[in-house]
């Protein structure tokens, strides 16, 4: 299976306006592809846009919300209809939730569960008809090492993900069956330094934190940009991924004493929140765009992700 060079891509980036989605649309600009960026807030897209502009790139913007279908297949068929075509299409949105299970209502559940799994089931809806009448392409899904291994405090995002990694093995079986070169790929990142953890809806008493060590999401852009040109089924990011992933496999029992260690107390900050401080559960930031979240003190580099990329040895 042969993917174009990113070049020579038409890219859509959907929740692109901060974090993960924002660097990779960044990075897909800057080696020349032509963009359309998507996310909920129209003023967090406007600077996106403006950003890669003041580079000489171009990009489109629309304004959606993945959890309504119209308004994602809307983004796939803006691209087609700006650019003639479709080639990549990067699923990033989600939505976090911190509460034991018993602390979280049907509601909050369903939620997380419409924005991060039927956002990326919509996603690959909206897309794959025009990867079809292309005739190759990609499809990439950020997943999360919580589509390997559940975490406490996030059975809802850890289901979503865990989802995610079901529809996408059955499509991808799907279109192999059919013969067609798209590429369908789950990136699977371990704790990333975003403003995830800011925005996340949290019934802790306190701001909550991602299990240390974190990664720099520019990373993640990376691995999200490679598997763009090299066809790859699954890409962990960060080391931690990989060894939870392995100490999953060998024993679940022993990944579950480790995080009946460390698992609860390392997802706590000291500083204090409650449900109603302000977070982007229903509604986005009007105004934080950042692509890094606030422990860059707590950031490490990852030498498999390098291995991986170069030699397709993890």
């Amino acid at each position: 299976m042969q993917l174009k060079p990113i070049n020579q891509q038409v890219v859509a980036v959907v929740g692109a306006s901060s974090g993960i989605g924002r660097e990779a649309a960044l990075q897909f600009a800057k080696q020349g592809a032509k963009l359309v960026v998507s996310a909920r807030s129209e003023s967090k897209l406007a600077s996106l846009v403006d950003e890669i502009q003041g580079f000489g790139a171009e990009a489109t913007a629309i304004v959606a919300d993945v959890t309504v279908f119209e308004q994602v297949k809307a983004i796939a068929d803006r691209t087609v209809e700006v650019y003639g075509r479709l080639d990549t299409w990067v699923h990033c949105p989600a939505v976090g939730l911190f509460a034991t299970f018993d602390n979280t209502t049907p509601e909050e559940f369903k939620r997380v569960i419409d924005v991060g799994l039927m956002g990326q089931v919509y996603g690959a809806m909206a897309a794959l008809p025009h990867l079809k009448r292309e005739g190759r392409g990609a499809l990439i899904h950020i997943s999360s090492m919580e589509g390997l291994r559940s975490l406490p405090y996030q059975s809802a995002y850890s289901a979503a993900k865990h989802g995610i990694e079901g529809f996408i093995e059955a499509m991808r079986v799907e279109l192999q069956h059919e013969g067609l070169p798209i590429s369908v790929t789950s990136v699977k990142p371990a704790v990333i330094n975003t403003p995830f953890w800011n925005n996340g809806l949290t019934k802790l008493g306190v701001k909550p934190s991602g299990i240390p060590p974190y990664y720099d999401p520019r990373l993640v852009a990376d691995a999200i940009l490679h598997v763009a040109e090299h066809p790859t089924r699954d890409f962990l990011v960060g080391d931690a991924a990989r060894l939870l992933d392995a100490l999953q496999r060998i024993s679940p029992e022993l990944a579950d004493s480790l995080l009946l260690l460390i698992g609860f107390q390392a997802q706590r900050t000291n500083v204090a929140k409650s449900p109603d401080d302000r977070n982007n559960f229903y509604e986005p930031f009007p105004t934080d765009a950042r692509v890094d979240g606030d422990f860059t003190n707590l950031v490490i580099p990852s030498l498999s992700d390098w291995l991986a990329k170069n030699f397709s040895l993890l």
